[in-house]
């Protein structure tokens, strides 16, 4: 487990981080609070410890600029307090700490406290897994990639590029289930979500829409950056039939591409029903092919 701690005094410091290293953790140590933010914000740390008193940024902010990040990973929070009063705790806690160690600190004690991070965090974790991932294939489910999509739309309007948007549709996908029944269905979906995150960069989303449609979310991507993942995508479903126990079940894809971010007012939403549009001009020209949306300039 990575632990990033901010103290802002040297001797306090190195013997925190020698002990935490010492019990078997990664230590990034810093001795202030802005040095902290900036790491927490080029790193991820699954914990953090920080002393309350600090000149600048305090434990205290410390905890409150985290909490007010969105961000996919939990951090567990430890002030370092020689502060022994309720309300001083009660403080911490409302700021965002979810626990307190007290200086000089104990080294069995850290431990135990340190272990129940790791529990709270693994649920966390699991619980996080389970909310956010569609359980048959193991990509982002519907609400994630929306939240992904709706991120990557503010950045993009921050920064003035665009964000690519395609809508995936396995084609004649209830042929299969009636022909083959539906466990090789549920094959045939995990292969193709398989096969689509081979085709992706290594910062596209792929999330399941919606039963056989997929979509995905290509952050920086001109047009023809996108036309050409989708071509990619097409193709790596098209390769060669899935093997569904004894049946080889051929598979194709459909996919409908805009792309946006750049325009004021533009939403999720707006961008999703237009690749959607696209999506449907290439079920009527024939499926296994890539149409581009109206969009485009």
């Amino acid at each position: 487990m990575k632990i990033l701690m901010a103290e802002d005094d040297t001797t306090s410091r190195l013997v925190f981080g020698a002990t935490l290293r010492k019990l078997g953790y990664e230590v990034t140590a810093v001795e202030n609070g802005q040095k902290a933010w900036e790491a927490w914000k080029q790193g991820e740390y699954a914990l953090l410890i920080s002393d309350w008193m600090m000149p600048d940024i305090d434990g205290l902010q410390l905890c409150k600029m985290i909490r007010a990040e969105s961000s996919l990973q939990y951090t567990y929070i430890m002030l370092l307090t020689a502060l022994d009063s309720k309300g001083s705790y009660l403080e911490g806690m409302d700021a965002g700490a979810d626990d307190f160690i007290t200086k000089p600190f104990d080294e069995e004690q850290l431990a135990a406290r340190l272990r129940v991070a790791e529990r709270i965090l693994a649920l966390h974790k699991k619980l996080h897994t389970q909310a956010t991932y569609d359980r048959l294939t193991g990509v982002w489910n519907r609400a994630a990639i929306m939240d992904s999509l709706a991120v990557e739309l503010e950045r993009a309007a921050r920064q003035s590029i665009c964000t690519g948007v395609i809508v995936a549709d396995l084609d004649h996908f209830k042929q299969v289930n009636d022909t083959y029944g539906h466990h090789a269905g549920d094959t045939v979906l995990q292969e193709a979500a398989r096969r689509m995150r081979l085709a992706l960069r290594p910062y596209d989303q792929l999330g399941r829409y919606g039963g056989e449609e997929f979509l995905i979310t290509a952050p920086d991507c001109t047009w023809q950056d996108a036309i050409t993942l989708a071509e990619r995508i097409r193709s790596a479903i098209n390769a060669e039939p899935v093997d569904s126990q004894s049946e080889k079940i051929p598979i194709t894809v459909s996919l409908g591409v805009t792309i946006g971010g750049d325009r004021i007012g533009e939403d999720a939403a707006m961008l999703i029903a237009a690749a959607d549009e696209a999506l449907y001009r290439a079920k009527k020209a024939g499926r296994n092919r890539v149409e581009l949306s109206d969009r485009r300039t």
